[in-house]
């Protein structure tokens, strides 16, 4: 059966950011990720985890100036020194925290050099991923729809799959956003059988499409795809990308529907 986890940056917003962990724990979430923990004192938010019995699976790397509208800097020529201060930060986090998957954003790119991005891109991945699995940390890439995210590097599950043969290390993997590649390409329940039998394929994580609202709302048949998600025996964890209709925990029908026809 698919496991869940609860994202802190996009659920239970009505509860202060720490207040976060005991509500998705109180929900029976087992596992949380978010996109950056850096605001925070590491030993903190370790603190949390352990009080609630959950675990951290996912969270971002520094994604350059955030707040200035970055969305990372990995594809970005002349940042690589940032990329690799950020990525040694992130795995001090990764640390504390038990963290096993660190996403490093790609970034926004303009109408430049495709091909020098793209080598840029490869090299500080192929760093990353070198210092992370020293540290026993997968290093985790993923495809962003362009409706969202104009001008993301990176859109297509096979663009990211060629990046991580390309690259060739073994901890390097795709996050497969089934939001984001609905919204791109569809075909979800192929790529679903294609890619995750690979073994590229390092987390997982929904939302409802068009509006990224609980993923029982909207277009997608998600009972289908996590059938054919545990057919496939994929071990690893669903991340709950998603922005709730109204209160995080009166929107879980979904969770508890799929648990009461799989238990």
């Amino acid at each position: 059966m698919p496991r869940f986890a609860a994202n802190l940056s996009m659920m239970y917003t009505e509860h202060d950011f720490l207040d976060r962990f005991a509500a998705a724990s109180a929900d029976g979430f087992e596992a949380v990720e978010y996109l950056f923990p850096y605001a925070y004192d590491a030993t903190e938010l370790r603190r949390k985890l352990d009080d609630h019995g959950l675990r951290q699976v996912l969270f971002n790397a520094p994604p350059g100036a955030w707040e200035s509208g970055e969305r990372g800097i990995a594809a970005l020529p002349g940042r690589e020194a940032e990329v690799r201060s950020g990525i040694g930060r992130a795995l001090e986090y990764a640390a504390e925290l038990g963290c096993p998957r660190v996403h490093v954003m790609a970034g926004l790119v303009g109408p430049g050099d495709p091909a020098k991005h793209r080598d840029t891109y490869l090299a500080n991945l192929a760093w990353a991923a070198e210092r992370a699995a020293a540290a026993g940390v997968d290093i985790l890439i993923e495809p962003i729809n362009g409706r969202d995210m104009p001008g993301y590097f990176l859109h297509r599950q096979s663009e990211a799959h060629t990046v991580v043969g390309e690259v060739g290390a073994p901890n390097l993997k795709v996050q497969l956003d089934l939001y984001h590649c609905q919204i791109v390409e569809g075909d979800l329940t192929t790529t679903l059988r294609r890619d995750l039998p690979t073994g590229r394929v390092g987390h997982l994580q929904i939302a409802g499409v068009p509006d990224r609202h609980e993923p029982d709302r909207g277009e997608l048949n998600i009972r289908h795809l996590f059938g054919v998600i545990d057919d496939l025996g994929f071990d690893g964890w669903i991340g709950c990308e998603y922005i709730p209709r109204a209160g995080t925990s009166e929107g879980l029908g979904w969770r508890h529907d799929y648990r009461g026809d799989n238990a």
